[in-house]
């Protein structure tokens, strides 16, 4: 097993915290990820993969367990159903942003306006990563993944995952434990073949971030580049020489608040119905569907509000740290909490907790974490 000298967490996390594991195992393909895995789980022993190291926050103390590098990495083209698709079947350690650029290079719509999202392609899945209203669940085939409980391996329809908004069964959300403890192995996309040339834009928030009419036509590279413009304004695509992306990307969620909740906030403050995208596809394998298409429950209307809004109206301005603290807001993103200079994971924590109170007493709503916490609480 390719175990190595262990490395501290924070030369592997964007935050840049975290202490050092016991134990440390570097899994380059998907033999060494599954048998990696299957040794700690019969021992019984603490462990937590790593990808990119983007989504996680992680504490000071040592870490008295087994964490594993998933650096496994590949594309694999797979026949697909439907007429101008083409599937892809990605390794979980395989760089999302090298996945998005592909499929642009190959002239595959679907992703691209999630370009510059850090991380891994097994991290998506998990949290239904989106923006600028594409989302995983629009284009997830299945993801091949290993259950912790049985040890096995499974191929598990999209439709089984209950994507949701930055959720899905498998996250380890804070407070509570994963519905469907496993880690992917891999993950399969369903993209329209659109070519290199000019093409109308699917959806109206990503047309509207764009600034384009629902008329217009555009590559898909122009929206890459586009895409990749805006996070770097907002201090989201990584940057060694930039302190503002020394973070997790934004650390607090969008809040979800039903409609009644939503009239009570300030009409400035921004707001979004949690609609479905009449653009948006749900891909069900052929051999799961049965013909009949269900009509839709009824769910309670919901509304999506602007929680970097909440964060300036309740007094804190881009770049805010507490006295004496190294962490701090982003100078560029009030929702992004940064690590301006060797903070301790405590720093981080304590920014947190005072804004998410702050929020609270100002808006009655409380601010829920993004990012995976590991020996850490808020």
């Amino acid at each position: 097993m390719p175990e190595i000298e262990p490395i501290p967490l924070a030369q592997l996390t964007t935050l840049h915290t975290g202490g050092t594991p016991a134990r440390m195992i570097d899994a380059h393909t998907r033999d060494e990820l599954v048998s990696a895995l299957r040794d700690v789980w019969e021992t019984g022993e603490s462990w937590f993969v790593v990808g990119g190291g983007s989504n996680l926050f992680v504490g000071d103390d040592d870490f008295d367990g087994t964490v594993i590098r998933v650096l496994t990495s590949g594309i694999e083209e797979l026949p697909s159903e439907r007429e101008n698709r083409v599937r892809l079947k990605v390794e979980a350690g395989h760089g999302w942003d090298a996945f998005v650029a592909t499929t642009v290079e190959r002239g595959l719509a679907g992703v691209e306006a999630l370009s510059g999202i850090p991380g891994t392609v097994g991290a998506a899945p998990v949290q239904n990563i989106g923006a600028y209203g594409q989302e995983i669940v629009q284009t997830l085939v299945e993801v091949d993944l290993i259950d912790e409980a049985t040890g096995e391996i499974e191929t598990v329809a999209a439709a089984d995952l209950a994507l949701g908004f930055r959720t899905s069964v498998l996250k380890n959300h804070y407070g509570s434990v994963p519905q469907r403890p496993a880690v992917v192995l891999s993950a399969t996309f369903d993209l329209v073949a659109v070519g290199k040339g000019e093409a109308r834009v699917s959806g109206e928030q990503l047309r509207g971030a764009l600034g384009i009419e629902p008329e217009a036509s555009v590559t898909l590279q122009w929206v890459r580049e586009q895409v990749l413009s805006t996070r770097s304004r907002k201090g989201m695509v990584l940057d060694a020489d930039d302190p503002d992306t020394y973070s997790a990307g934004s650390f607090f969620q969008n809040a979800i608040v039903s409609e009644s909740f939503a009239r009570s906030l300030p009409e400035a403050c921004p707001r979004w119905p949690m609609t479905t995208d009449l653009d948006a596809v749900t891909v069900i394998p052929l051999d799961r569907f049965n013909g009949v298409v269900q009509p839709p429950a009824p769910r309670q209307a919901l509304v999506k509000v602007s929680s970097a809004w909440l964060i300036e109206n309740s007094g804190f301005a881009k770049g805010f740290k507490l006295p004496r603290s190294r962490a701090g807001l982003s100078t560029k993103h009030a929702l992004a909490l940064t690590n301006r200079g060797d903070a301790s994971a405590a720093e981080l924590a304590e920014l947190a907790r005072y804004i998410v109170g702050r929020v609270q007493s100002e808006y009655g709503l409380i601010l829920q974490p993004e990012p995976v916490l590991v020996g850490v609480e808020l």
